[in-house]
């Protein structure tokens, strides 16, 4: 017996509009009518090498702070890097992103560790700019639901 695909969802949320984002991917991931895959949901300073190595496939969200990815994702990869380096080369990602002006820097960060972990990125990051439109938070549902189909058996 095989067990079920696992989504791990890596997030640091201090914000309203990081909040929304959170739950709006949550729910996407968890939609009924993707089967066969646990979602699990850590914050980013609680998420461990264990939590890493024993899923299948991750979605990461952080707020763009100065520039940069937050300092609790940050903290997350400084954790699991070395610890997941080799057991994790072609794991499927992805990653959404909240700025206030811009979130070119946090997309590049976070883009780098993965490149260096050899994780693979399942779609292009999805990037939201000042307050969530209902547009925005739809995006985010399908973008939660498209990386849990991701890992549904075939």
């Amino acid at each position: 017996m095989t067990s079920m695909p696992t989504l791990l969802m890596v997030h640091h949320t201090p914000s309203p509009s990081m909040q929304a984002m959170l739950e709006a991917a949550l729910a996407g991931a968890r939609n009924e009518a993707i089967e066969g895959v646990e979602v699990v949901v850590r914050p980013a300073l609680a998420a461990t090498a264990v939590d890493v190595l024993a899923a299948d496939g991750y979605l990461l969200g952080t707020p763009a702070n100065i520039g940069y990815m937050s300092g609790a994702l940050k903290h997350f990869f400084d954790q699991i890097y070395y610890p997941c380096l080799d057991a994790t080369v072609g794991r499927p990602y992805a990653l959404y992103v909240h700025g206030n002006s811009d979130t070119t820097g946090a997309v590049r960060a976070v883009e780098t560790i993965t490149t260096g972990l050899k994780w693979k990125r399942l779609r292009d990051p999805l990037a939201v700019v000042g307050d969530l439109s209902a547009a925005d938070r739809e995006g985010c549902w399908e973008f939660g639901a498209t990386v849990a189909a991701s890992l549904m058996a075939e």
